[in-house]
């Protein structure tokens, strides 16, 4: 599947946000991997801005940092779906 430009840029800001969270506990991506219950590489892809994820995965990643799911999603970035108005 392609992405629009906006919807690439949400998931690589989406991943930035995640890379920040986790780095900022001094964690690897494995140690992650382990809390959350996803594969290392799986994370390194989010992180990356290379997966489209469902939002129970992002809800199992919001909760092995122990955050919020709205502090991973990017206040101004929204995807352009067509469905917007």
């Amino acid at each position: 599947m392609s992405y629009s430009t906006g919807e690439k840029a949400f998931l690589s800001e989406l991943g930035r946000r995640v890379r920040k969270e986790r780095l900022r506990r001094s964690w690897s991506q494995e140690e992650l991997s382990f809390r959350s219950g996803l594969h290392r590489t799986y994370i390194g892809g989010v992180e990356r801005g290379e997966r489209n994820i469902s939002a129970l995965t992002l809800a199992k990643i919001a909760a092995a940092l122990e955050v919020k799911l709205a502090d991973l999603m990017p206040p101004t970035l929204r995807p352009k779906t067509g469905l917007n108005r």
